[in-house]
Order: C-alpha cells, then sequence, then structure tokens
C-alpha cells in the first residue's frame, strides 16, 4: 500500500532537510496551574509567530454566540459568492488566532469566489469544552442563515488545522445532526486533525521523530479542553469524533504529515469516512511534520496545490 506517489517520493530529501529549522512551542514547568501554563505557552506561540504577514483585505465582525458576540475575521469575494466557507484556526484549543488563515483564507476568497469567515471562538483552560466548539457552531449557522442573502450563497465548506480540524468535523456532524442542514454542506477540510482525544498511537510518540507536538503537551491540551473527564466521557463523539456515526457527511479531504504526532488519527479517520459511504481523500506527506505546510518545502506548495484542486473538483461537482 502506497501513502504517496512518486512526485512527493522525490521531494523526501529537502523536506528532511528542513526539519531542524522547525520551531517549537515552549514547554513551561508542568507544575504550574493549568491558567500559568497555557498563558506561556500562549506567549511563546506569539512569538514565533510575530511577523506572520496579515490581511489588509480581512474585515473585523461579529456572529451572534451562545455567550454573547463572537470576534471574526471575513473575507468577502469580489462579486457574488459561489460558495461560504468556515475557518476554524489550531491551537489546540488553547492559543491561536484568526489572523494565522489570513493568506491562506484572502486567496480562498480570491481563487475560489468564496465569502471565508474566520472564527476567533472561546479558548481553554478558561473557556473549557463544549464553549469552542458552540462558538463555531453559532458561526456555521450564521453563514447559513445569512449566507444567500449577504454573499449569494449558502452552501458551505468547513476547514481548520490541528485542533481546527478537529472543530471542523465536530462543526460537521453539528450542522448535520443539531441544525438539520447536512445537505448544504459542500466539503469538510480536515487538515492534520484531532480525532480521538484520549490518544492514537502517534499521540504517544511517533517514533522520536522531530515535531513541533510532543506526548506531554498533547495531553495537558486535552486535559485544559476537557477538564475532569473520564476516559469515558472523551469518547463522546462531539469531543472525539472518531467514534460518531459519520454517513451522510460531505466530501472530505485529509491532509496529513508522516510526522505529525496526530498522524494515525487521519488514517484511522480516512477508512471509516470511506465506509460510512463518504467522498474522502486521504493525502499523506512524507517526512513531514506537525504544521509542515508553514515550511519552504516544495511539499508545502504540493499540499497548497492539491488542496486546491479537491476545491474545485467538489466545487464543480455541486454545481456551484
Amino acid at each position: 500500500m502506497k501513502l504517496w506517489d512518486e512526485q512527493l517520493e522525490g521531494m523526501r530529501e529537502e523536506a528532511r532537510n528542513m526539519l531542524q529549522y522547525l520551531p517549537a512551542l515552549s514547554q513551561p514547568d508542568a507544575s504550574l496551574d493549568p491558567l500559568t501554563r497555557a498563558r506561556l505557552i500562549r506567549e511563546g506561540f506569539v512569538a514565533v509567530t510575530a511577523n506572520a504577514p496579515k490581511s489588509e483585505r480581512a474585515e473585523p465582525t461579529t456572529i451572534p454566540g451562545p455567550a454573547g458576540p463572537v470576534p471574526a475575521r471575513l473575507f468577502r469575494p469580489k462579486g457574488r459568492a459561489r460558495g461560504l466557507y468556515l475557518h476554524l484556526h489550531g491551537g489546540g484549543w488553547i492559543l491561536g488566532s484568526p489572523e494565522m488563515g489570513d493568506a491562506t483564507n484572502e486567496r480562498l476568497a480570491d481563487r475560489f469566489d468564496l465569502a471565508v469567515l474566520s472564527v476567533d471562538y472561546r479558548l481553554a483552560p478558561e473557556h473549557p469544552y463544549p464553549a469552542g466548539p458552540d462558538d463555531c457552531e453559532a458561526a456555521a449557522a450564521w453563514l447559513l442563515d445569512k449566507g444567500l442573502a449577504e454573499f449569494g450563497s449558502d452552501r458551505l465548506f468547513i476547514g481548520g488545522e490541528s485542533a481546527g480540524g478537529h472543530l471542523t468535523l465536530v462543526t460537521g456532524l453539528r450542522v448535520r445532526d443539531r441544525l438539520r442542514k447536512g445537505d448544504r454542506l459542500l466539503g469538510l477540510n480536515l487538515v492534520f486533525g484531532w480525532y480521538d482525544v484520549n490518544g492514537t498511537p502517534s499521540q504517544r510518540g511517533n517514533g522520536g521523530h522531530p515535531d513541533m507536538l510532543d506526548p506531554d503537551g498533547l495531553r495537558f491540551m486535552v486535559d485544559c479542553f476537557t477538564p475532569g473527564l473520564s476516559e469515558e466521557a472523551r469518547r463522546n463523539p462531539d469531543i472525539s469524533p472518531l467514534f460518531a456515526n459519520l454517513a451522510g457527511l460531505p466530501p472530505s479531504l485529509i491532509s496529513v504529515g508522516s510526522l505529525d504526532h496526530l498522524r494515525d488519527d487521519s488514517l484511522f479517520l480516512a477508512p471509516l469516512l470511506a465506509c460510512a459511504g463518504v467522498d474522502v481523500e486521504l493525502q499523506v506527506y512524507p517526512d513531514s511534520p506537525h504544521g509542515f505546510q508553514a515550511l519552504p518545502t516544495q511539499i508545502s506548495k504540493v499540499f497548497n496545490a492539491r488542496s486546491e484542486i479537491w476545491m474545485e473538483r467538489v466545487m464543480k461537482a455541486a454545481g456551484v
């Protein structure tokens, strides 16, 4: 069984050489209380990403949420929208912001004529489950309700990276089950997501390969997101969507690097989606860690190109 093609095989040496430049999240003293430890991790993350460009095209906005207005960044297409895109940023549910996706979200608006909304959902440990998923569901509901009148479309993509991939799948399931609007979903773009918070094998150790993530940091993030919950409680499909009934979900693209601590979450999810009758495409990128799409490699360029090919295929098949 081949998980990648000859084009990617030829890019492996460059990918391996780039691993030495991989940024690492700060790891404060584990004895600190969760709020202090999360604050220090956030400060370290901000320092690493301080030079990331922000788009002047983004419109700061808010949408109604279950606990008050939810901040977001909106990218409008230049004309009538072919579709809507809800972007959910990563950060282990404890850090990150919509600005992280500005470059990609601006390109989605321009390249595919999508109205793109990136949501600043509430973060743990200050706001544990279900705060973040509730905000994401509210954003999906708002787009589906307002999209046709505001932008010209009521068909929705959802996409996100890492914890944002987790929230993408959870939100897609909520659109299907709670909002009863699964037929309005165009697709799910699941980028190295987190689908079993109790820990797949790669979460517990990925063979010692370099990665932005590590097992202790992953467990800390889960504890912040789901404090005090037992393993059984964490198997709730709204928390670990690998355990969900996946039938009826829209076309899904799963992308992951072979060195990612969250690799197995994607490898487990793909065949489960296929068995449920979902149109699913799995893209595994060799010698690539968590967050590989941010590295200046040929593999990251291929990732972007193949993601866009999938988007166009899905939109054409849906007639939008």
